[in-house]
C-alpha cells in the first residue's frame, strides 16, 4: 500500500474514532450511565484524546501531499475558516438579537463548516485539476 493510502486510512480511523467517542460522550450520560459524573468525564477526555490524535493525524496527511494537493486543500481551508468566523458570528448575533426563532446551536456551525470545506475543496480540484 502506498503511504498516501495508508496516511488516508489512519486519518479514516482517527475521524471515525472521534466521531464515535463524542457520540458516546453526548449521548452516554443520558442514555447508558445515567448521568454518572467521573464516567462522563471519562468518556469526554477520551474524546479529547481521540480528536487529538485525529489532528495529529490530518497533519501526517497533509505533509505527505505535493504542492498542488496542498495549495488547493489550503485555500479550501482558508475560505472555509473566513466563512465559519463570518457566518457564525453572525448567526450568533441572530440568536442574541432574537432575531431567529431557535437558538444558534453549535451543531449547526460544525454542518455549515463541513459543507463548505467540501464545496470550496471540489471548486478548487476542477480549477486545478
Amino acid at each position: 500500500m502506498t503511504t498516501q493510502k495508508q496516511q488516508t486510512i489512519k486519518l479514516a480511523v482517527w475521524t471515525w474514532s472521534w466521531v464515535a467517542t463524542l457520540a458516546i460522550a453526548t449521548f452516554g450520560p443520558r442514555f447508558i450511565w445515567d448521568d454518572h459524573q467521573l464516567l462522563t468525564v471519562l468518556a469526554i477526555l477520551t474524546n479529547l484524546a481521540n480528536g487529538v490524535m485525529m489532528i495529529i493525524a490530518n497533519r501526517k496527511y497533509f505533509n505527505i501531499m505535493d504542492e498542488l494537493q496542498r495549495k488547493i486543500h489550503l485555500e479550501s481551508l482558508a475560505i472555509t475558516l473566513g466563512l465559519a468566523v463570518v457566518v457564525g458570528l453572525s448567526f450568533s448575533l441572530l440568536d442574541q438579537t432574537n432575531l431567529i426563532t431557535f437558538d444558534a446551536e453549535i451543531g449547526f456551525l460544525v454542518g455549515f463548516i463541513g459543507i463548505t470545506y467540501l464545496i470550496t475543496l471540489f471548486i478548487n480540484r476542477s480549477r486545478y485539476l
